[in-house]
């Protein structure tokens, strides 16, 4: 074993330079943020579509942690070590460590670009208190996250806070792509662009999307990544877990076909339909990357690759959703109706 500082780049620690690279990062954010001091329609629409990235993209970081063995790299938490917040003296392998500790500086980033985008929601003019209520959910979810990162290490890596600490990140998304979706409709009432029918469907869809994720971690959690070689594994049948999890992405298959067949009949919106055709590529690819995974044994890196398309499959099916449904505005003589209807 090597200790974390034995990496070293023009003799600097390599821990050194993921903090200066975040650091930098942040700070051109923050440069970039005087745009959410002054928001327009155009720029709150970028940071939104930010917040969803970098969600998701950290739970692609927590797999490149497990796959590579590197989720004891910090052993402590909120410290690195039990003398530092960063990766010195640990017992770990130096990549280990540098992978571990490079996760839970992006957690800094993350939480930068959930800040701007509660800041602007605050400057918007006419202030939208849905969005202001959803700008607050997305940074309080990723202090959120830090904690159960930290409770995942004080468990040694148990399966279910790592199962937790990756469903968590997916939850966050639900506000976050929810912001996306509501700041490009005005403020107004609530009506279906697509048949009953659908928008049952696309609505059922949602809860089987997130148990497909949930049965995923399932198998994770069985399967022979643990993020350490001394990591607790449950007791699970690999094959029986799999299995359960390829019947519920053959249903959402089956699911989504049925969305795109009576999207295309009913003459939807062309978002629907769009949306709908974009979740069942989403889902066939994912469903080869899990085959390949099952056949080649598990290689990490289309465990990774696998963990990307759970989040862009959850994403496409929380857009289809959103999309079945639009607010309008409400014009002001409605607008007095409705007040006057509500007096005593």
């Amino acid at each position: 074993m090597f200790a974390a500082d034995d990496i070293e780049i023009l003799s600097l620690p390599l821990w050194v330079w993921q903090v200066a690279v975040v650091t930098t990062v942040i700070a051109v954010i923050a440069v970039l943020a005087r745009t959410a001091w002054e928001p327009t329609a155009r720029s709150v629409r970028g940071w939104a579509l930010a917040n969803i990235a970098v969600n998701a993209g950290i739970a692609v970081s927590g797999a490149t942690v497990r796959v590579t063995s590197s989720g004891l790299g910090c052993s402590e938490w909120p410290r690195c070590t039990e003398d530092s917040f960063v990766p010195v003296g640990t017992e770990h392998a130096a990549l280990n460590a540098a992978i571990e500790f490079g996760n839970r500086t992006l957690t800094f980033l993350v939480l930068a670009v959930g800040v701007i985008v509660f800041v602007a929601a605050l400057r918007m003019r006419p202030r939208r208190r849905d969005l202001i209520t959803l700008a607050t959910i997305v940074p309080l979810g990723v202090l959120g996250q830090a904690v159960v990162g930290g409770i995942t290490v004080w468990s040694k890596l148990h399966p279910a806070s790592v199962a937790a600490h990756f469903l968590l990140s997916i939850l966050v998304v639900i506000p976050a792509v929810a912001f996306y979706v509501r700041c490009r409709e005005p403020r107004g009432e609530l009506r279906l662009t697509v048949s009953p029918l659908v928008r049952t469907l696309a609505t059922a869809m949602v809860p089987l999307g997130f148990l497909l994720l949930v049965a995923g971690t399932i198998v994770t959690g069985t399967g022979p990544h643990g993020g350490d070689a001394e990591a607790p594994r449950w007791g699970f049948d690999m094959v029986a877990v799999s299995r359960i999890h390829s019947a519920l992405a053959w249903a959402a298959v089956l699911g989504t076909v049925a969305l795109v067949v009576l999207t295309s009949r009913a003459a939807a919106p062309p978002a629907v339909r769009t949306s709908a055709r974009l979740l069942l590529a989403v889902l066939l690819g994912q469903g080869a990357i899990g085959y390949a995974q099952y056949l080649l044994g598990l290689p990490e890196w289309l465990v990774v690759l696998h963990v990307l398309g759970s989040a862009l499959v959850w994403i496409a099916v929380l857009r289809v959703y959103f999309a079945t449904a639009e607010r309008t505005a409400v014009s002001a003589s409605r607008e007095a109706d409705r007040r006057e209807a509500a007096r005593p």
